[in-house]
């Protein structure tokens, strides 16, 4: 119902006053223009932090896929400095950070009791998996703002070009359709675009952080199954 409320509203204007883009911009007064103009940078930085996200994310689960199995081989012959270097190479991989921490802070507490060396790497593994999962999760906040926040700019737009549109019949003392084409193109491009801009990112923000907690929970496995490999080391 109401896209079809949008699209009457277009085609009155068209049949009115020969609309295209450049005849609604010309319409538009400043007020409106910067509303769009603001709806037009929050798309584009919605746009570019779902491209960021969508490469970091296929990244990760790309280098994650290879790291765990080129890790397995190392850690089973017990060659935690080979484990290491596998994980630098694999620097994207939101799991080999967390094993890459784990590890070192295994080695780095070498000669302490048996518990405090178990507790250091605990410590460790869940610092890593915190900034981890807040690298992967940068951008999303933004995201969720977006969606929140878009269609209320839109409907400020609205609202302006209803107050001019009102604002026209008052001056022009008539209540036709050309009269108030600025005020109407105003509000019907205002609405159209704050919902354009808001809804993109709602799914978006959606979509990653469902990633984000499938991530989340390969990290949190990952640490436990390190935590018994060390407990095993030790007791060998």
């Amino acid at each position: 119902m109401l896209a079809n409320l949008y699209l009457l509203g277009f085609w009155l204007l068209q049949e009115a006053v020969g609309w295209d883009l450049r005849t609604m911009w010309s319409l538009m007064g400043w007020p409106a223009r910067t509303v769009v103009i603001i709806l037009f940078i929050m798309s584009a930085w919605s746009v570019g932090v779902m491209i960021d996200r969508g490469i970091t994310y296929a990244a990760a689960r790309k280098q994650s896929r290879y790291f765990v199995q080129a890790v397995a081989g190392a850690l089973r012959e017990g060659k935690l400095d080979e484990a290491i270097r596998i994980a630098e190479r694999n620097k994207k991989s939101h799991i080999a950070k967390v094993v890459a921490a784990g590890l070192a802070d295994f080695q780095s507490s070498a000669g302490l009791p048996e518990e405090e060396i178990i507790e250091a790497s605990k410590r460790g593994l869940e610092r890593s998996v915190a900034i981890t999962h807040a690298e992967l999760k940068r951008g999303l906040g933004g995201l969720a703002t977006i969606g929140a926040t878009a269609p209320f700019v839109g409907l400020f737009g609205t609202v302006v070009g209803i107050i001019n549109a009102f604002r026209e019949i008052t001056a022009q003392k008539t209540t036709g359709l050309t009269a108030v084409a600025g005020g109407i193109a105003e509000a019907l491009v205002a609405t159209a675009l704050g919902l354009f801009v808001a809804v993109p990112a709602v799914w978006a923000y959606n979509y990653f952080t469902g990633k984000i907690e499938s991530f989340d929970v390969e990290m949190d496995n990952s640490s436990k199954e390190l935590i018994n490999y060390f407990i095993l080391r030790r007791k060998k």
